[in-house]
């Protein structure tokens, strides 16, 4: 059967079903009158979380509905929220596989607090997902999944359905397997690959509800499984099918649009945190012309890091999966001793494991980046669920005074942006340099603007030049203004030197246990790093730069800060928000903006590490809004957190 025949044997079995619903006198001629004039809301915005098992592809179907709607010129935020366990029983709440998106016509900063629509796909989802959704939001069911044994896996000792558990949500209850199964009775893959496309039919129905185009989802498919035809074909028609369902049996009442965008000229794509993070990688090492390599032991949420950068070799990447962490960050400081931009990513517990060794690139004052992509622990915690709790391990977790430059991304798109300024710093300063990111960051996703690569900031690579004949080289000779001792590379003539762990002269670089050089070894590389705030722009805070509450911010609780702000500023409310990327050095300008305001409030996804920081360093008392439970923050909760700071300042 072709696809036509197909979907005109879909059709014809849809307009039938919708014919068996109809009462009275009413037509099919009538019916179908109905459906092209039923009504069509315009909205501005809109929040959906697609939810089930593993196995179920809810990251697949949020990802498709994403890449679909920002090629329609929505805005667009998203958040993929996958369960911890590797392959926790089918049916059962650890099981759980999420994809929120918020897609909007104005410019939008979060995946939002609570969706308007939730597809659950078997009870387990339905169980963790409904206290999410807001009331009067749209809930669509898979009920063929709501039998006893599911039931008894979601911990529900009565379906849900039967009581008043659905109370005050649009519930709409779609056998999905059931009728995904009759839209590919004529196709060739087996009971359980039919099974499997019945995500595709929940995205057909979504489609049609927000009149998305299907035409980028079938190029994707067809592009994602070329080597397998059949599963293309299926995919295909279950969602011509689901589209084609949601149209003439007239389950919905309303259909929705969302307008596109008005953001800024130029050309977008999508983007998620780690592909943002290593373009930006990537284009620093090609705008300095030095070639990049990265040492990595895989380790979630860190891993597309060493996935993407090594599709890049036509661009010079070298990529190296290592046996361990120890290795993964020996051969990256290997690499930059040869000259090249070494680089090593990770999350928490690798760091604790490469800690002796960025100690190591400390006292050899080598240009070492160290990708942290953070993720709820201690030990392996959970690994796929976000925190932002590693900056007191980056700060200070190395023994002896070990100071790193450490900066951190905020978005996704910001992301690319750090990767540059990373590099820019680390080979300007001869330091290592670690970034922090997070789970959140890193699997979520943005529109993101190209830049223009002549825009991009210069970054001005320098090697020591060959030395002049009878005069010893001094590998700790300094940039005046840095600190920065030259970058020699192995093999370049008269650049004979040693070096390695044991403290050495300034200078001349010889082995030195002289406890007066020592001294000024460890207060010149603190220097070197204290020396980075003078290239740091000015903060430029969100609101004024004086008034009743400054909230900070760094990482990923960026979007929810900005969101409750904005609306605070909109309510008349003398409250601003600043954002730090540079954590170590801290901006120069930090403390007069702190002294501005009569309160300084720090949202973090942690116990309060940078407020302990900041109360240390300034002695202000920045009052730390903590939240460590894996899930990043919601806006409103973030606005009424600062609601009872005003009161408390009015009070």
């Amino acid at each position: 059967m072709t696809n036509c025949q197909e979907c005109e044997r879909i059709a014809g079995y849809s307009h039938g079903l919708r014919e068996t619903l109809m009462t009275g006198a009413e037509t099919k001629d009538e019916g179908d009158r109905a459906a092209r004039d039923r009504d069509v809301q315009e909205l501005d915005q809109v929040v959906i979380r697609f939810a089930g098992d593993s196995g179920d592809g809810m990251q697949l179907t949020g990802d498709q509905f994403t890449r679909t709607t920002a090629l329609m010129g929505n805005d667009i935020a998203t958040f993929p929220d996958f369960p911890a366990e590797i392959r926790a029983p089918a049916g059962t709440i650890p099981g759980v596989s999420a994809f929120q998106l918020r897609f909007s016509s104005f410019d939008i900063h979060t995946p939002g607090d609570a969706p308007d629509v939730l597809v659950a796909m078997n009870p387990a989802a339905l169980k963790v997902h409904l206290p999410l959704l807001k009331k009067d939001g749209i809930l669509l069911l898979n009920t063929a999944s709501f039998k006893a044994i599911n039931l008894k896996k979601a911990k529900y000792e009565v379906d849900p359905r039967t009581d008043d558990t659905l109370d005050g949500y649009r519930v709409i209850e779609v056998d999905l397997t059931e009728r995904t199964k009759e839209a590919l009775a004529n196709c060739p893959l087996d009971s359980r690959g039919k099974d499997r496309c019945k995500n595709m039919y929940a995205l057909g129905i979504l489609y049609w509800l927000f009149h998305r185009e299907t035409e980028p989802t079938e190029k994707a498919i067809a592009h994602k499984f070329a080597k397998k035809p059949d599963v293309v074909e299926a995919n295909l028609i279950a969602m011509k099918a689901g589209h084609a369902y949601a149209e003439t049996t007239e389950i919905f009442q309303t259909a929705y649009k969302v307008a596109p965008a008005r953001l800024p000229p130029g050309t977008y794509r999508n983007i998620m945190g780690n592909q943002a993070l290593c373009l930006g990688l990537v284009a620093a090492s090609k705008r300095c012309e030095v070639p990049l390599f990265l040492g990595s032991y895989p380790i979630t949420p860190a891993s597309d890091i060493l996935h993407q950068l090594s599709g890049y070799k036509h661009h010079g990447v070298i990529t190296f999966q290592a046996e361990d962490e120890i290795a993964a960050v020996c051969a990256a400081i290997g690499a930059s001793y040869a000259g090249q931009l070494g680089i090593t990513s990770t999350s928490g517990p690798g760091v604790a494991l490469k800690t002796e060794a960025m100690g190591l690139a400390i006292m050899a004052e080598l240009p070492l980046i160290v990708l942290n992509v953070q993720r709820a622990g201690p030990s392996t915690g959970m690994p796929t669920k976000t925190q932002q709790a590693d900056l007191l391990q980056a700060m200070y977790g190395r023994n002896g005074e070990s100071p790193m430059v450490v900066i951190a991304c905020s978005t996704p798109a910001d992301a690319f942006e750090v990767g540059y300024e990373a590099i820019r710093i680390a080979t300007k300063h001869m330091v290592p340099v670690m970034v922090l990111s997070d789970g959140y960051i890193a699997n979520g996703s943005e529109p993101w603007r190209l830049p223009a690569v002549d825009e991009l900031p210069p970054i001005d690579v320098r090697y020591a030049p060959e030395g002049e004949a009878g005069v010893k080289f001094e590998p700790y000779k300094r940039d005046p203004e840095t600190l920065a001792r030259p970058w020699a590379k192995p093999g370049t003539p008269g650049l004979v030197h040693r070096i390695g762990g044991l403290e050495k002269q300034d200078g001349t670089g010889n082995i030195s246990y002289d406890p007066a050089n020592h001294q000024h070894m460890v207060d010149t590389r603190a220097q070197k790093v204290a020396n980075v705030a003078n290239d740091l722009p000015p903060l430029e805070p969100v609101g004024a730069r004086t008034g009743d509450v400054l909230v900070l911010g760094w990482g990923s609780p960026r979007g929810a800060i900005t969101a409750a702000v904005t609306r605070m500023q909109q309510q008349g409310h003398r409250v601003s928000a600043a954002f730090l990327r540079h954590l170590n050095p801290l901006p120069n300008d930090l403390e007069a903006l702190m002294r501005g305001f009569k309160r300084v409030v720090l949202p973090e996804l942690n116990k309060g590490q940078l407020a302990l920081m900041l109360r240390s360093t300034y002695l202000i008392d920045v009052q730390s809004y903590s939240q460590v439970n894996g899930q990043p923050f919601r806006s409103q909760d973030i606005q009424d957190f600062l609601e009872k700071v005003l009161e408390e300042l009015r009070g």
